[in-house]
């Protein structure tokens, strides 16, 4: 099992910067990519950035060259950093781990697990 607490959320004004960080215990030597969820007031959770076991990135187009997202394999964290906030990024940001998993047979699959989140808000 993997267990993921996130932090580092809060309120900042337009043009600030938060970072937020989210630590893996339990199984984390079964993590392969990471990745940062966040989900505004009626609107549906959407994927903001992913990074993989060894480093690899990709964002969503809305926060590309603003967010960077960042993993210490050795601490078990992962990390966002957000530049140049803005009101529209206010939402609940999660923490997503996939984990991989090998029955006995060989066959593979991933688990999917999540943080509580942690509130951003964005004053204008």
């Amino acid at each position: 099992q993997v267990q993921l607490v996130e932090s580092g959320g809060g309120l900042v004004q337009a043009g600030g910067s938060l970072r937020l960080s989210c630590a893996a215990s339990g199984s984390t030597s079964s993590i392969n990519a990471m990745h940062w969820f966040r989900q505004a007031p009626g609107k549906q959770r959407e994927l903001v950035a992913s990074i993989t076991s060894d480093g690899g990135t990709n964002y969503a187009d809305s926060v590309k060259g603003r967010f960077t997202v960042s993993r210490d394999n050795a601490k078990s964290t992962l990390y966002l950093q957000m530049n140049s906030l803005q009101p529209e990024d206010t939402a609940v940001y999660y923490c997503n781990a996939d984990e991989l998993r090998i029955y006995d047979s060989g066959f593979e699959y991933t688990v999917d697990h999540w943080g509580q989140g942690t509130q951003v808000t964005v004053s204008s």
